[in-house]
């Protein structure tokens, strides 16, 4: 089980953040990548780090992994200092880059045992990690199988192992389960699950706002700043009485119409439903009776409304447009 891929991992104190940040920021250029970036991961955590692409995030993981210089700021990363304990932090982190990373030319023992050997663990310890790893996560029939050969949710696997051998305390994944089928991301996420009850940190970027809603905390990135952090739950209260669903079958004439009605913030297609932002909360009955209006002076009369439950992927969308109410 799990409890033995993690075993022998040091452990910190009980108050320690996993993750915390102050200040943190990057620029290249003129271009500031992070900024000003405060942020608390507590241990034990799925944390869920979200944004556009260009938002900062894979440039945060790799200031947090000690592999790019920060411009300002201070940040501990499993009780490391970034700038004056790299060392430490490399080996109490483990990291899946969102490309794929390992040698295509070597099986995938090799290439366990080649990530092995950067972390020391060698001979007998090489073999015990490699066992409980593989077997974990069901990844045995393809030990001698070359890296380049596999399928992208084989190789996602393969990578999420290397980044396994040494125990580490917090794993930074990045886009773990890009171009991955639905059924392997539950596994990969049924695992990832196991290795938070075990004791191991997880710090993730996804895409995929489903995924964000599994995670245990979140933080929205958007052009080099957080602008918001908290459990899914908390942040989905913000569009509470704010969001409206409408059936129409003239989806594009009746979103048209929409969107320029005192009031709405923004307008999405789902298929046949129109998922209607107002900028305040609003009594859906009485909302429903203007939407029913300016839809039927458009020539896109819609058959019902009703209130709707947000979503991640709302408030995501809303705070990229400039419509959720960043904090």
């Amino acid at each position: 089980m799990v409890g033995a891929v993690l075993s022998g991992r040091e452990t910190g104190g009980a108050d320690d953040a996993a993750v915390e940040t102050i200040g943190l920021s990057r620029r290249f250029g003129d271009l500031d990548a992070v900024a000003g970036l405060d942020l608390r991961v507590e241990r034990g955590q799925i944390f869920g780090f979200l944004g556009p692409n260009g938002a900062g995030k894979t440039t945060t993981i790799k200031m947090l992994c000690g592999l790019l210089e920060p411009t300002g700021g201070s940040a501990r990363v499993a009780g490391c200092d970034i700038r004056r304990e790299r060392d430490a932090i490399k080996r109490a982190t483990g990291y899946m880059a969102q490309t794929f990373s390992l040698y295509p030319d070597l099986t995938s023992e090799e290439n366990f045992r080649f990530f092995g050997g950067v972390y020391g663990i060698q001979g007998r310890e090489a073999d015990r990690r490699l066992a409980e790893v593989f077997s974990q996560l069901d990844i045995d029939e393809i030990r001698r199988t070359e890296a380049g050969a596999l399928s992208g949710g084989w190789k996602q696997r393969l990578a999420l192992a290397c980044a396994l051998v040494h125990s580490p305390r917090l794993l930074f994944l990045d886009e773990p389960t890009a171009g991955v089928d639905p059924s392997q991301r539950q596994r990969m996420w049924d695992f990832l699950y196991e290795l938070c009850e075990g004791g191991t940190s997880l710090f993730v970027t996804t895409h995929y706002l489903d995924e964000a809603e599994r995670c245990h905390s979140v933080g929205f990135m958007l052009g080099g700043r957080l602008i918001a952090q908290g459990p899914p739950a908390k942040l989905r209260e913000r569009l509470r009485q704010r969001l409206v669903g409408a059936e129409v079958q003239r989806v594009v004439e009746a979103t048209r119409a929409l969107r320029g009605l005192p009031g709405v913030s923004d307008v999405t297609i789902h298929g046949h439903e129109l998922r209607v932002l107002f900028e305040e909360p609003v009594d859906w009955e009485a909302a429903a009776e203007r939407l029913h209006q300016v839809a039927e002076g458009a020539g896109a009369p819609l058959r019902r409304v009703y209130p709707l439950e947000p979503t991640l992927e709302d408030l995501f969308i809303g705070y990229a447009r400039g419509h959720a109410t960043a904090a």
